[in-house]
């Protein structure tokens, strides 16, 4: 497939890993997540990706902030919303809902190798430090 083509909504709502890549072109991923109540994405920032999150399914905060050590902003979002994060921006996404969340991401450029699938938030982690999980 030169691109991605698909029911995001079905694709997002039927995931049940972490992360899953759906899509890595040259300069965007596309990537579905779903997160048990109470988990969270885990604070991270990207240096040089823009990213933007559309809440499918669920509750959740998103916290931004402009050094790590600091939350500047907090946002309580639910299905239907969208957040752009700027690179650089530190940033988290926290289930407060009862039920999973569940999100698709886009990152420009991409963050994660193509074909990417988390099962969980270790497996996640241990791939981010180059460990087997």
């Amino acid at each position: 497939m030169l691109g991605w083509i698909g029911d995001i909504e079905q694709a997002t709502l039927e995931n049940a890993t972490f992360r899953t890549v759906l899509f890595t072109g040259a300069h965007t991923q596309l990537t579905v997540m779903s997160l048990g109540p109470g988990e969270d994405i885990g604070r991270e920032a990207h240096p040089d990706v823009d990213q933007f999150i559309r809440i499918q399914g669920g509750r959740a905060r998103v916290e931004f902030g402009s050094i790590e050590d600091r939350i500047d902003e907090t946002h309580d979002v639910q299905h239907d919303w969208a957040i752009v994060i700027p690179a650089g921006v530190w940033h988290n996404v926290v289930n407060t809902g009862v039920g999973d969340l569940k999100l698709f991401s886009l990152y420009s450029p991409p963050q994660h190798p193509a074909a990417t699938v988390h099962r969980t938030k270790a497996e996640a982690e241990a791939a981010e430090r180059g460990l087997d999980a």
